[in-house]
């Protein structure tokens, strides 16, 4: 009997390639993004059912689960892919904007999870994989605070479910990635600004431009990040947690080489 798994962002990047790859390797795919009604490519493959999930809306997350389960009976696997991020001066932060990416990025996982969780109980049996980011363990560029917060309140959630998921035999897993080709993160950003307040100026513009010019630097092949998430979901990878790419290890490797002060200072002199 064919395995499902269930992924949430799935309309571009990493979470359509991700249902791509399990639907071509014979899974059942649940394939959930904001609007279903603009997609044209998952729409080919015969066992992939996409559903209208935005991970700010419970309503909808429980409305995703409940089909979900009855087209496919078991859910295996569920891939918490949606996200998004916010970058500029905390102080210039709109509070729509704190509130937007806190429920993206932290209360929409916990929202999915929450709907799944009796699903997963009656079977004694699930996964969860929590797509994060090498920002949910260090920081590195001015700027993301938000993002970073959002990020390292993941990891912790996901770590401290472990006591409470694991006698239950729910496994949990933390992918860690950094830039990608084909993702349209750097794209997608929302800058926090504020015309009347000039003193953010000097490293606004050169993150920006960092940014900018990142579109056009060599990026980690993406079917990496997926090979990971597949290895995870067949279980023929059991690590909790996995640094996916080279820019996100020899991120870590450096950082784990210094005391935090010096680590901070030595990235902001980047700028």
């Amino acid at each position: 009997m064919a395995k499902t798994i269930f992924i949430t962002g799935t309309s571009s990047g990493l979470g359509k390639r991700t249902a791509i790859r399990f639907a071509k390797l014979g899974w059942n795919v649940a394939a959930t993004m904001r609007r279903p009604e603009e997609e044209n490519e998952l729409t080919g493959y015969s066992n992939i059912k996409i559903l209208k999930l935005d991970v700010t809306n419970i309503e909808q997350i429980r409305s995703a689960v409940d089909q979900a389960v009855k087209a496919f009976t078991t859910i295996d696997v569920v891939v918490n892919n949606a996200g998004m991020g916010t970058y500029g001066p905390l102080e210039l932060a709109k509070e729509e904007t704190i509130d937007w990416q806190f429920a993206v990025n932290v209360k929409g996982p916990i929202n999915v999870i929450r709907a799944f969780l009796p699903h997963f109980r009656a079977n004694r049996a699930g996964m969860f994989i929590n797509i994060s980011s090498f920002m949910g363990i260090t920081t590195t560029v001015p700027l993301g605070s938000l993002y970073n917060m959002s990020k390292f309140a993941l990891e912790g959630l996901t770590e401290g479910l472990y006591y409470e998921l694991k006698p239950l035999n729910i496994d949990l897993r933390l992918v860690e990635m950094g830039g990608s080709a084909g993702n349209n993160f750097t794209k997608n950003i929302v800058w926090n600004t504020n015309p009347d307040i000039k003193d953010y100026d000097p490293i606004i513009a050169k993150v920006r431009a960092l940014m900018e010019n990142s579109s056009n630097a060599p990026h980690d092949d993406p079917e990496n990040i997926v090979d990971v998430i597949v290895s995870l979901a067949i279980r023929e990878k059991n690590d909790f947690r996995t640094f996916v790419g080279k820019a996100t290890n020899s991120l870590m490797k450096q950082r784990k080489s210094m005391p935090i002060e010096k680590y901070l200072a030595t990235q902001l002199e980047k700028f």
